[in-house]
């Protein structure tokens, strides 16, 4: 009787499962029938924010509260108009390091009892500085508001800047600074606002000099002068009260008084952003490089501007994510990128709009034409209905969920007051979106994407680049990663020699041992042998389980490259390099580690006399005629790439050094060029010998055993 009765509902169970057929009212099986089209969007329902309750105290402070009784939490933020753009000219970065110390000794607590204060209630605390505004965050329980507070007072009002932690935040700072230098997207960044903008404060930037410069008195005068009571925001966000609020604000902030000194906002407010009459291209080589990054972009208009809302959704349609036609085109219908986008700064002072993606060299011109076009295209064609209905749709529908937390609201209601925007522009920002047509959307896109007075920027390897973007704007300029001029006859030069007395040359045995955070990791030993007319040089590195490869080198007594061969692993998948150099070329095969993993490379180069391979840079790096404030360039053949590049070792300085195999007074060297940015340290006295080496942005250094 089961088996009946189960087989009497398999047809039906089967159309519930497959949706591909049913039983008609005569019993007869009929094809499903499935809409064609969605169905028409539902009414936007607005999301919901509680009222929005603002008094200033009476040192001049405003206080914000958002209350929301769903989760017992709180977001509380203290800003101050104390952003990058009032560094002084000659301390930039000093708004960040000062926003880095804030919790690194405040109060009666130095930095480890502050962060055991907050972390031991589960809390968090955050502390940045961007272009206009430095914001310090708490998130905590609400039980817990009173050592939120305390802490937001005694950060905002005491810290102490100890002399070790401002030491070993201007360490970490310029290590970061070295390690942005190999990272295109950075460099990319950094010079397209050094570009768009000239001289005003948000065309500018910390370099290592000027974080050097910075002393612990300029950090007290930096906070003394800007982080004042009057005119700053704080904003209380999550399951807390006015009056509990105000209460809390009072007893904290209510003894300090105040207002930000006017002179530093004066003189960055004189600096106007300049005004572009025409197209520039800025190529920034970048030697040996296999993919270009590129930012076409230009100035628009500050936050406050209404026409922002409009600009907001043209931006959307063309490269606002996944959908945009900058992705659908370039990635899944060209295979040119792994993404491609666009976007608007919206600071309070004049902001960008930039359209961005990484290329492989050989079609970054046609990236940058296509992208061009796309970008004229929105300027001169309404958007057809139902792209635009779907792109709004998308913009539209994400804004709930950026308003779900306490700290989300906090955040969002903190800028739009400090940006200067209307009271009531979280709570109909999403239905003044929906409002928008296609036709304003045009009309924002001809005045926010210019592309006939903009900037075009390529990081690149310019040998390849330079006439194929000649052709797309006459107007070039070329630069090194540092914004310094190259003239473009360089770029067709021929490689340079390494400037090596080969002469000086003697067979030796090297030991190093491999640091990771000061703690022994591996080694590194090599050996370097004459054998008749040639010179053999083997390594053997051991990086803990990461890394365990051999690496064999022969060249010339005159330094002319004859084989390289490489065998190891890399956390346990196979690598080797296998190249020989004959005749001016390298021909081989290599599996090196990629972006995307272990990749395979048929080596078939060209080679210039006076090359050399890029496993031999460190061991003859001594060699180098290396001087006080030397710049030396030296063309390098990466063996595992199959590509030249040049690298350009900088003596910055002479200092002492201590390894494992003594003290000695040494070069300190930055190596430009490679795929990571290095420091070197070789002997200045007696027997030149490397003596370590540092990674930027890791914890990682080799040092001499002997």
């Amino acid at each position: 009787m089961r088996t009946v009765q189960t087989m009497k509902t398999m047809p039906v169970l089967l159309g519930a499962l497959t949706g591909t057929a049913m039983l008609s009212a005569s019993g007869r099986l009929t094809a499903q029938t499935f809409p064609k089209t969605p169905p028409a969007a539902m009414a936007l329902a607005p999301a919901q924010f509680p009222p929005f309750q603002e008094v200033t105290l009476a040192n001049g402070m405003r206080l914000l509260v958002v209350e929301n009784r769903k989760q017992p939490v709180i977001s509380v933020s203290l800003s101050f108009a104390a952003g990058g753009m009032h560094d002084p000219a000659n301390r930039r970065g000093v708004a960040s390091m000062v926003a880095g110390l804030l919790n690194k000794g405040a109060g009666t607590r130095d930095a480890d009892a502050f962060a055991a204060a907050i972390e031991g209630v589960g809390g968090n605390f955050s502390a940045t500085a961007d272009d206009d505004f430095l914001t310090i965050g708490v998130n905590a329980l609400t039980r817990d508001a009173k050592l939120a507070f305390s802490l937001l007072g005694d950060a905002a009002q005491r810290p102490t800047f100890p002399d070790k932690e401002v030491e070993l935040l201007r360490t970490q700072t310029l290590s970061g600074l070295q390690l942005e230098r190999s990272q295109p997207a950075s460099i990319a960044s950094r010079l397209f606002a050094r570009t768009v903008y000239g001289a005003h404060p948000y065309g500018q930037s910390a370099d290592e000099a000027s974080v050097k410069a910075i002393g612990r008195d300029d950090i007290v005068a930096f906070h003394r002068d800007r982080l004042r009571p009057q005119g700053a925001l704080l904003v209380v966000a999550g399951a807390m009260d006015l009056a509990t609020a105000r209460q809390l604000a009072q007893s904290t902030f209510g003894s300090w008084t105040g207002a930000p000194k006017a002179a530093a906002a004066a003189a960055a407010a004189a600096a106007a952003a300049p005004t572009r009459r025409g197209r520039e291209l800025l190529l920034v080589h970048r030697p040996g490089s296999v993919q270009s990054n590129v930012i076409i972009g230009n100035l628009t208009w500050s936050a406050a501007d209404p026409r922002s809302y409009a600009a907001t959704v043209a931006n959307e349609v063309i490269g606002g994510g996944s959908e945009g036609r900058f992705f659908r085109i370039l990635r899944e219908q060209k295979g040119w990128t792994y993404g491609s986008y666009s976007s608007l700064t919206k600071p309070r002072g004049v902001g960008t709009f930039r359209a961005t993606g990484e290329f492989r060299t050989e079609v970054t011109d046609s990236a940058v034409r296509l992208m061009l076009d796309e970008i004229g295209k929105l300027r001169t064609a309404p958007v057809e209905a139902k792209e635009f209905t779907e792109r709004l749709g998308s913009l539209t529908g994400r804004f709930p969920l950026q308003v779900e937390t306490a700290q989300q609201v906090a955040g969002r209601v903190a800028a739009a007051r400090l940006l200067g925007l209307p009271a009531n522009y979280v709570q109909t920002y999403r239905q003044r979106l929906a409002a928008i047509t296609p036709a304003q959307a045009q009309v924002a896109a001809r005045a926010a994407f210019r592309t006939d007075s903009g900037v075009i920027l390529v990081v690149g390897d310019g040998r390849a680049l330079y006439a194929k973007l000649k052709a797309i704007e006459p107007n070039i300029r070329v630069v090194d990663i540092e914004g310094a001029a190259i003239d473009p006859a360089e770029l067709t030069a021929a490689p340079r020699s390494a400037a090596i007395d080969w002469n000086a040359l003697t067979a030796r045995t090297d030991s190093f041992t491999v640091l990771l955070q000061g703690n022994p990791f591996g080694y590194q030993k090599s050996s370097l042998v004459r054998n008749g007319d040639s010179w053999t040089y083997t390594e053997n590195t051991v990086l803990g389980p990461i890394v365990n490869q051999q690496t064999t080198v022969t060249f010339g007594a005159d330094g002319s490259l004859r084989a390289t061969k490489q065998n190891g692993t890399m956390q346990g998948q196979a690598m080797s390099i296998d190249v020989a150099y004959a005749g001016g070329k390298a021909t081989g095969k290599a599996r090196t580690p990629g972006a995307q993993g272990m990749q395979d490379v048929t080596v078939n180069a060209d080679v210039s006399a006076g090359t050399i391979d890029d496993n031999l840079v460190a061991p003859l790096l001594p060699l180098m005629p290396l001087k006080a404030g030397a710049s030396i360039p030296f063309s390098v053949f990466q063996s595992g790439k199959g590509t030249t590049t040049t690298m350009t070792a900088k003596v910055e300085a002479e200092e002492s050094v201590t390894v494992p195999a003594g003290t000695f007074k040494a070069f300190k060297l930055s190596m430009q060029g490679g795929e990571q940015p290095l420091t070197f340290w070789v002997s200045s006295e007696g027997q030149r010998q490397l003596l370590k080496i540092a990674f930027a942005g890791a914890p990682i250094e080799i040092v001499r055993v002997k």
